[in-house]
């Protein structure tokens, strides 16, 4: 992205699963234009899959009667795959209206091909998540800056708890540093005890709130998470790859519960860190057994293909039915034979 100030006309795609750092690149470029013109752009969002393509298009070449630069972001833009859609965008974005600067954002890493290759390379922008190994160490850099000193198990509570994004981290270490802050009257020492106190009573509904009710093997709740994600603009991307990470560190449990080893120690090793972790990796073991986390892995690539294909008209009833399919994994009690039923 350039360092100076954008013009207007400009078009951006950003892509990738890395949340954080594509906020602060929006960010960087509501900054540029207020910089430019003064005052703050115009700005509207749209959702691809909500709103017809057409009516995208109608909008962005309509000037604004109020303001001299316009702001547009296209959400979900894996979502223009139909051939007139994607060639309707790529025309626009080969000639576009001189108030607006356009930006594309999804979360996959490449949308209709029509349409990436009509914005320039120099505007295209993949952001990948961060690296395992890099995240602990910028949960400690965030603290350090606002004044905690923040322990090894603590910083593992951390990215236990919270999406596998950066945007995801600031908000809830800036939720936790308040908290902080406020109860010792100023700055302290952070523990994995009050991560998991202030972090697992707080925070909204995500992926890992989701995974913790189907661990229990409740499938109302995980139907009332799922629909609470949905209001708020998750995106079944976003939800799957949630559960995916989950399942992941799930099958490592398995392995360490298979062996046996499933110490406080050990389970530290594979970032199972706090009480709550333990409890929820406990109830998936014990309600789906030590051989699901595969299967589950299956399903959710099976089903993240799916969504992205059937686009936003199928997205809650494929997530619905996703959800069925992996509360259905459940062990089931050994059926009561008939003389014990007649008995009963």
């Amino acid at each position: 992205m350039n360092n100076g100030i954008i013009a207007n006309g400009e078009n951006f795609l950003f892509l990738g699963p890395e949340l954080g750092e594509k906020q602060d690149a929006v960010n960087r470029i509501r900054v540029e234009m207020t910089a430019k013109h003064g005052s703050p752009p115009e700005e509207t969002s749209f959702y691809a899959g909500d709103t017809p393509a057409a009516d995208i298009i109608s909008f962005l070449l309509n000037a604004s009667l109020f303001s001299s630069a316009r702001l547009i972001l296209v959400k979900n833009a894996e979502l223009l795959k139909k051939k007139e859609d994607a060639a309707s965008f790529a025309a626009y974005l080969k000639a576009p209206a001189r108030d607006a600067t356009l930006i594309l954002i999804s979360d996959a890493v490449s949308i209709d091909k029509t349409i990436e290759n009509a914005v320039p390379k120099s505007a295209k922008h993949i952001f990948w998540e961060m690296f395992e190994n890099k995240k602990p160490e910028w949960v400690r850099s965030y603290f350090r800056r606002e004044g905690f000193s923040v322990d090894e198990d603590a910083v593992n509570a951390i990215l236990e708890l919270v999406e596998n994004n950066t945007g995801a981290l600031r908000q809830e270490c800036s939720r936790l540093a308040l908290f902080a802050g406020g109860k010792n009257g100023g700055k302290s020492a952070i523990t994995a005890a009050e991560v998991e106190k202030w972090l697992s009573h707080t925070r909204c509904e995500s992926a890992f709130t989701l995974f913790s009710a189907l661990a229990c093997g409740n499938l109302s709740k995980s139907v009332e998470i799922l629909n609470a994600l949905l209001a708020a603009q998750e995106t079944s991307v976003s939800i799957i790859a949630g559960l995916t990470w989950c399942f992941r560190r799930f099958r490592d449990y398995c392995e360490l519960a298979a062996r046996g080893e499933t110490s406080d120690f050990e389970l530290k090793k594979i970032g199972i860190a706090t009480a709550k972790g333990r409890r929820d990796y406990a109830d998936a073991e014990r309600t789906f057994g030590l051989n699901a986390a595969d299967v589950f892995l299956d399903i959710s690539a099976e089903y993240d293909l799916a969504a992205r294909e059937g686009g936003a008209a199928v997205e809650s009833i494929l997530l619905h039915i996703y959800l069925y399919k992996l509360w259905s994994l459940r062990k089931r009690p050994p059926a009561r034979s008939l003389k014990t039923a007649i008995r009963a």
